[in-house]
């Protein structure tokens, strides 16, 4: 595969992980970009809230990396023009299990992306991590090219930013070298509260341009719109949510540029 593989982690939960993943999809495929996430958390609320049912995930994220299905099998068109998706499952919760013996445990994904039968045509591949540093994490860093961070304006952001940055300095020194951060991305954003300002603050002196500018702020139609299978850029796209993760999309766009002109 060609496509620049980004993977969206935080092993805090509540942080708008998924709500990121979901829709910077759609803000990429809006702008032209073919996109296709592969969600790879148990919970599937990644497809939940691009409205796939249950019944149409016949061939899911955990086929594929049990080698069961290539991506082409498994990857599903949404109801957003060029965005596709690699649905998840309940059998996720046992992959881990199934593959802890293997050599390659932590490769998995990577082989299957690289080894599709099929070409695969997206320009993004978005990966949905779960909420936690485990295998299934290893193996979304071990195939990216890059990782996002979605870090949330809260007093303990921080202190989850440095486990996680560690761990993809492991990742890098021992399985995938290539691996970077391609940013860090402010969420649930509320101005009014000087806490919040402050953590913005932090996370800038800490980790300086590797902070987007953009700052997705706490909106209550974005918190709406999985209810509806539907991400935030299409159940409503002027609010200052949906306005925010276009802005981020632009924002990943100049950044991937930047990397392959340097």
């Amino acid at each position: 595969m060609t496509s620049r593989i980004i993977t969206v982690a935080n092993q805090k939960g509540g942080v708008g992980k998924t709500t990121t993943a979901i829709n910077l999809a759609t803000a990429l495929a809006a702008i032209g970009e073919r996109v296709l996430i592969i969600d790879l958390d148990p919970q599937g609320n990644a497809s939940t809230g691009l409205g796939v049912d249950r019944q149409e995930r016949t061939v899911s994220s955990y086929d594929l990396m049990v080698g069961e299905a290539d991506v082409a099998q498994a990857a599903i068109p949404t109801a957003v023009p060029g965005l596709s998706i690699i649905a998840s499952t309940m059998d996720l919760l046992g992959v881990e299990l199934e593959i802890a013996a293997a050599p390659d445990r932590v490769l998995k994904l990577r082989n299957a992306l690289r080894d599709a039968t099929q070409p695969v045509d997206f320009t993004y591949v978005l990966i949905d991590c779960p909420p936690s540093l485990n295998l299934l994490t290893l193996n979304a860093m071990a195939a990216a090219d890059s990782v996002l961070v979605p870090l949330q304006c809260e007093f303990f952001a921080l202190e989850g930013l440095s486990q996680l940055l560690s761990t993809v300095e492991r990742v890098r020194g021992s399985i995938n070298p290539r691996l970077t951060i391609q940013g860090i991305v402010m969420t649930m954003f509320d101005g009014r509260n000087n806490l919040a300002n402050q953590v913005v603050d932090d996370v800038r002196s800490h980790m300086g341009d590797k902070v987007y500018q953009t700052i997705i702020p706490r909106n209550v139609r974005v918190s709406e719109a999985p209810s509806h299978g539907k991400p935030a850029i299409l159940y409503d796209l002027k609010c200052s949510g949906s306005q925010a993760y276009l802005q981020l999309a632009s924002e990943v766009i100049r950044r991937e540029r930047q990397l392959r002109a340097a």
